[in-house]
């Protein structure tokens, strides 16, 4: 039984910070890619205004 628990703290000490850092990331990229989108998205009603662009 000793050993079992030494096995799952030596897991969980081994992959304590290992999911904040992957959460970082993937909100940090998710991030950019929302600020794109947006990006993109105003490019295209600038683009529409300028030109014209009867919003019926």
């Amino acid at each position: 039984m000793e050993k079992l628990i030494l096995v799952r703290e030596i897991y969980l000490e081994a992959f304590r910070n290992w999911t904040s850092l992957i959460l970082k990331k993937y909100f940090k990229v998710f991030s950019w890619f929302c600020f794109a989108l947006w990006l993109v998205t105003m490019y295209a009603f600038i683009f529409r205004v300028s030109t014209g662009f009867a919003f019926d």
